[in-house]
């Protein structure tokens, strides 16, 4: 009362203008004097630093350092995520990774580790360079405008993101051409993406749900698991195949491992293969193909044929047959009664054009739902528009398109046979092949145990003795030990030699 009635005896012009002052100037003192009190004394300035010695430190500043330091652990991933930046444990990415770090170059490291575990072809580089060096700039600035002249904005903006319908055209004519002509491609039912690995990948997001599985017969490609597994949280279930079948698909494998998945209350949505096979290198024959479409029909589930190697068939009167062909001529011998929206294919230019670095994959459906769910998640995986400038006229160059797939068959026929008889002559055998970048062979004569274990010790040997990559049949769910796959489409004639050389010498040493 004694602040307020002074000070309302001035407002009312009644007195009190000293005491109505005094009081709260001497409060206001002795706050200050007591603040500066309990106050700690500020760090002294780092002289090396004007900038920062100037700023007041405040208490928001310090506890942003100090507070709850030794409970607080480090900031986490997702559960997702957490797996994935774990080391790879797969010996297929190990083996890759370890090549990484002591490449073979036959001029400036002859003893580095020659790779054989990854399916790349340089066989046709030569004819590459020159259609590319004559037509790389004509084909980004082609026509695009009323006036004839080049318009940046058809390469600058945003285009369809399942591809320019030019390069859906170029490329049903291209895939036809290559599967001899037997089988048309409607542009219409086909999506473009940034690679096979998206189209894999998209293809199982729109046919399975999170913890459904696919059939795939074994041995297989090792990637599969990466590509599937991954993000769509789709299983893989082998249906193992053997040898004395080169490694064929049956469909009494097909119809004991469904039983099995079904018993463990797993559902399975699909079968998935590729064709030709990767990585045995067996192409399927019609009979097989139909036989599949038919299981497929009478379970009710899809059927995914990957055909990325369709035109690197090199076997002498081997027949690849796409399971697009089966599949319309199934639907016209049964007078439109076969359900075709079942069948699905992906295809890509990594192999058989040797252009794994343009990121080409394709999606072809039959299921009109397919293609327009994955229109719309190509916005995550879209090819671009300059990459599919160059392949509307690489893919359209119907003369060059023919000389390349000639002699990139005959290239590969003729790597094929000096590689699969530089191991006949050390006694190891391969499977019978007819397409594909590699060779299936069995090293079980070099195992100390016949065992998943000794397949991965002779792995290891390879890798650190012979400096040798080859992906073990382990990773590929095989169940005979030894098989190891060996990709022969990136060496030169020359590197051969020193391939068997070096598996001579291991060879020798465990028998010594």
């Amino acid at each position: 009362m004694r602040l307020i009635v002074p000070l309302q005896g001035v407002v009312q012009g009644r007195g009190g203008l000293f005491v109505g002052s005094l009081i709260p100037c001497c409060l206001f003192y002795f706050l200050q004097l007591y603040l500066k009190r309990r106050r700690s004394p500020p760090p002294p300035p780092d002289s090396s630093d004007s900038t920062t010695a100037e700023l007041p430190r405040t208490s928001s500043r310090s506890s942003l350092f100090t507070r709850g330091n030794s409970s607080i652990g480090r900031v986490r991933v997702s559960s997702r995520a957490a797996p994935l930046a774990k080391p790879p444990d797969s010996a297929y990415y190990i083996g890759l990774e370890r090549v990484k770090t002591d490449p073979y170059d036959r001029v400036s490291n002859r003893d580095g580790i020659i790779q054989l575990g990854l399916a790349e072809s340089t066989l046709c580089f030569d004819l590459l360079q020159r259609w590319m060096s004559d037509n790389l700039m004509d084909s980004l600035m082609m026509q695009s405008d009323a006036d004839g002249g080049f318009d940046v904005s058809s390469i600058a903006m945003y285009q369809p993101f399942e591809g320019l319908l030019e390069v859906r055209v170029a490329f049903a004519d291209f895939m036809s051409r290559i599967m001899g002509g037997n089988v048309s491609f409607d542009p219409s039912n086909m999506v473009i993406t940034a690679g096979g690995t998206p189209a894999v990948e998209v293809l199982a997001f729109c046919l399975a749900d999170h913890g459904n599985a696919f059939l795939i017969p074994s041995p297989y490609y090792p990637g599969f698991d990466r590509d599937i597994k991954f993000r769509t949280g789709i299983e893989l279930i082998p249906v193992h195949c053997r040898s004395a079948d080169n490694f064929t698909v049956t469909v009494s494998a097909l119809e004991q491992a469904l039983n099995q998945a079904r018993k463990r209350g797993s559902k399975v949505s699909g079968i998935l293969f590729s064709n030709p096979s990767n990585p045995v290198g067996n192409i399927l024959s019609r009979e097989t193909l139909h036989a599949i479409l038919s299981f497929a029909q009478e379970k009710n589930i899809h059927v995914i044929s990957d055909e990325i190697f369709a035109g690197s068939v090199y076997g002498e009167g081997k027949e690849f047959v796409s399971m697009a062909e089966v599949a319309a001529s199934a639907a016209a011998a049964s007078s439109g009664e076969f359900d075709k929206s079942r069948v699905h294919i992906i295809y890509g230019l990594s192999k058989d054009l040797s252009l794994p670095g343009f990121r080409t994959g394709v999606i072809y459906s039959f299921h009109e739902d397919v293609i327009s769910a994955a229109k719309k998640l190509m916005r995550f995986s879209s090819m671009p528009v300059p990459v599919q400038r160059i392949l509307i006229s690489l893919l359209s160059d119907t003369r060059f398109i023919d000389e390349y797939m000639a002699a990139h068959r005959q290239r590969i026929r003729d790597k094929h046979f000096l590689f699969v008889e530089g191991l006949k002559q050390l006694g190891i055998p391969c499977a019978e092949s007819g397409g594909g970048l590699y060779c299936w062979v069995d090293m079980s004569s070099l195992l100390t145990s016949y065992s998943e274990k000794g397949e991965l010790e002779l792995f290891e040997k390879l890798l650190s003795v012979a400096k040798i990559n080859a992906t073990p049949g382990t990773a590929c769910y095989c169940i005979e030990p030894g098989w190891f796959r060996c990709c022969f489409t990136a060496l030169a004639d020359e590197d051969i030699p020193v391939i068997m050389e070096r598996i001579k010498l291991l060879a020798e040493s465990s028998t010594s």
